[in-house]
């Protein structure tokens, strides 16, 4: 029989174009060697063209569904994707309190990239004061890290900042993800024996119109890198490295911004094991 993988919980809401949400961070999470289990927290009716309409789950399904799943399999690391209302932040976190459970990396989704909310404010408040401080790491990009604190930020030197308020905020780790700038920055804020240290991540940004999901992906795969005993900034550099393969290997699918390749991996695969087939054919013909 074959050994267990990691097992990472995502909580997030269910995109039907699977270029983000739950289905494509059980995507994500496949393509990492983990198995994915998961609770919806939104239904939404959206494509590639964006986000046209939303529907949250109760919080009493919520808590539910992952207290049924905390007592059947043992949990390696946990995602926290969209969440859509105060109660469903609440059930998240008084869950999370209770089964104190390994890598919870938070990603605070509180717009979508079409500009729906995703979040609303009181549920913004209670990400800040409930989900925040018990989280191990938060990925939060430029607007997100703008909207949590106040700050503007649109450079490296407002990043440094704006992670400086989010610790103080209660944030234990940090990674701000810059896709957007000229030159694709992540700046990694980190707690150690020694204090709070730094790391910066560059890489040439990518013009791609399949970018849909970027976020969920890093996040995912971050947690997916923690589930297998990794560091942070190791981790965080091999999830910056996935999402860029995955944009490198996207194909065009719908009329709006396109999702990435989350499964590009299984392409190489598929061609080894055509060439095995042919050689084994060979053979079978002497």
């Amino acid at each position: 029989m074959a050994a267990t993988p990691p097992v990472v919980l995502t909580i997030a809401g269910f995109d039907p174009s699977s270029g983000a949400g739950i289905t494509a961070d059980i995507k994500t999470i496949a393509a990492h060697e983990c198995y994915g289990v998961s609770c919806i927290t939104v239904l939404t009716v959206q494509s590639t063209r964006g986000v046209r309409r939303l529907e949250p789950v109760a919080p009493r399904i919520i808590s539910e569904t992952l207290e049924e799943l905390f007592s059947d399999v043992e949990i390696a690391a946990v995602h926290i994707g969209v969440l859509g209302t105060s109660g469903a932040v609440k059930a998240v976190a008084d869950f999370l309190r209770r089964a104190n459970l390994p890598h919870v990396v938070l990603d605070p989704v509180l717009r979508s990239s079409s500009g729906a909310d995703l979040l609303d404010k009181e549920g913004s408040r209670s990400l800040i004061e409930r989900l925040i401080p018990i989280a191990e790491v938060i990925t939060p990009n430029l607007e997100e890290a703008s909207a949590l604190t106040g700050l503007p930020v649109s450079n490296l030197d407002q990043m440094r900042s704006a992670a400086a308020k989010l610790h103080s905020m209660g944030a234990a780790n940090i990674v701000i993800t810059g896709g957007d700038l000229e030159k694709a920055t992540d700046l990694l804020s980190f707690t150690t024996s020694r204090g709070v240290e730094r790391e910066v991540f560059k890489a040439e940004r990518l013009r791609s119109n399949s970018t849909h999901g970027t976020g969920c992906a890093f996040s995912s795969a971050l947690a997916c890198h923690l589930a297998h005993g990794r560091g942070l900034p190791e981790a965080v550099l091999l999830a910056k490295a996935y999402v860029a393969a995955a944009i490198g290997n996207a194909y065009l699918l719908g009329g709006g911004v396109g999702p990435l390749n989350h499964l590009y991996r299984m392409n190489r695969q598929r061609r080894v094991g055509a060439a095995i087939a042919e050689v084994e054919t060979a053979h079978s013909r002497n």
